[in-house]
């Protein structure tokens, strides 16, 4: 149905977070993520996913017990990579979270922005083996469909019926950050009452592994999986791959009020810049994030001391931990050493594309739950990063604003700011 003009005519609304859904390295509730985040639990181990005996690298964050029926139709689902599936598990989630009916009569007001930096690489890897082998009359006829990055909104709004602004973004490490960011953009200049936003990724295949293997950014601490992961610290030696979805409603407030909806957090400000700088490395000294944390803070009409928690991107790489630790601090001045600091990647590994949108997640729990989750495997800290990352154990902290850093290859940079709900803002 048709949207009134008079909506068209409201400006800047404000926009709250009233369900997540989440399949990941450490469960495939948002419950098992949380508890075993705030237990320190490591989600990497040996890849099940495919035989990597000739690999340099043979661990990594999948998604367990994963069953795809349980979300959608068995013959739908044969049609998808795996990438779509864990996008659709994760907005069923939310969606029901959210207490969301679609209907024929909102279905208009609702979009989608899922976020992938690769996309099916999985079905792309296997139907290059199929082409080689067997020739070009034996590629499936769903090869296209399955590996472009916008399949994942694609395929949610098809089963939950959405007919709202529907897309993906694409920009590497930083794609679920600029879903949530620009998916609030949407609602807020009034195209959209409501928007289901997040990342998904499933590149845990043999090309991703070998690839990224190839440009030497991966762990290879193969004989202590759960030990990978180590942001910050001195003996770190590159990111552990994951997959998975995270995906979140996001609503106006005064939609989300009327229908009586359980709004977790508000989504404050979103930045977002360039390096133009490198293809992989981050600019020196974090110039381009340290821009993006700036604006982000200048939007939301916010200063450095208001900020009570940041999610670091955080990667373990010994260039991406430093440099980000440089941009906290120039933005930040003295406050960089007041507030509490962790890399979740050190239990859940890198989503990719996926990574902001757990992050801003698990930012939006701790806002909820008034707990900080650690950064694990921070034993032997880098005396070039010696912020407060919370080591090793949860705490219990007021978070009340949280800031979540993400950072991609292609210089991409994108922050995220998440505010504890008020009706009436303080």
């Amino acid at each position: 149905m048709p949207r009134s003009t008079e909506r068209f005519k409201k400006v800047l609304q404000r926009v709250v977070i009233t369900g997540i859904g989440a399949v990941t390295p450490l469960g495939l509730t948002v419950s098992e993520l949380w508890h075993g985040l705030i237990d320190g639990k490591s989600g990497i181990g040996p890849i099940t996913l495919f035989d990597c005996a000739d690999f340099d690298t043979k661990i990594a964050g999948e998604v367990k017990g994963f069953d795809p029926a349980n979300y959608m139709d068995r013959k739908l689902a044969r049609r998808m990579d795996r990438f779509a599936q864990l996008a659709v598990a994760a907005a069923v989630q939310a969606a029901e979270a959210a207490r969301l009916k679609i209907d024929p009569g909102n279905a208009c007001d609702i979009g989608c922005i899922i976020g992938s930096g690769i996309g099916g690489i999985g079905t792309f890897g296997e139907q290059c083996q199929v082409l080689f082998e067997k020739g070009p009359g034996r590629v499936s006829p769903f090869l296209t469909p399955m590996i472009i990055a916008d399949m994942g909104p694609g395929q949610v709004s098809i089963i939950l019926g959405l007919k709202g602004p529907n897309f993906s973004t694409v920009s590497a490490c930083s794609s679920g950050s600029d879903a949530i960011g620009t998916a609030t953009e949407v609602i807020r200049r009034g195209d959209a009452r409501a928007m289901l936003a997040g990342g998904s990724e499933a590149a845990i295949t043999p090309i991703g592994v070998a690839g990224f293997n190839a440009a030497r950014a991966l762990s290879t601490r193969n004989e202590s999986p759960a030990e990978a992961s180590r942001p910050f610290d001195a003996d770190r030696s590159g990111f552990v791959l994951s997959e998975g979805s995270v995906v979140m409603v996001l609503e106006s407030m005064e939609w989300a009020l009327k229908r009586g909806a359980p709004i977790l957090a508000e989504v404050l400000s979103y930045g977002a810049t360039a390096d133009a700088y490198h293809m992989t490395q981050p600019a020196d000294n974090g110039e381009g994030g340290a821009r993006a944390m700036q604006q982000a803070l200048k939007k939301g009409g916010l200063a450095p001391d208001q900020i009570n928690y940041i999610n670091a991107h955080g990667t373990g790489t010994p260039l991406n931990d430093k440099n980000e630790t440089i941009a906290i601090k120039t933005v930040f001045g003295p406050t960089a050493y007041k507030v509490p600091i962790s890399s979740t990647k050190s239990m859940t590994g890198h989503l990719l594309g996926a990574a902001g949108a757990i992050e801003a997640a698990v930012c939006t729990l701790a806002i909820q739950n008034k707990i900080i989750p650690p950064t694990i495997n921070l034993t032997h800290p880098d005396p070039e990063c010696d912020l407060d990352y919370v080591p090793l154990k949860a705490r219990p902290a007021p978070v009340k604003i949280a800031l979540s850093n993400s950072f991609g290859f292609g210089g991409h940079n994108s922050v995220l700011i998440l505010g504890e709900f008020h009706e009436t803002r303080p």
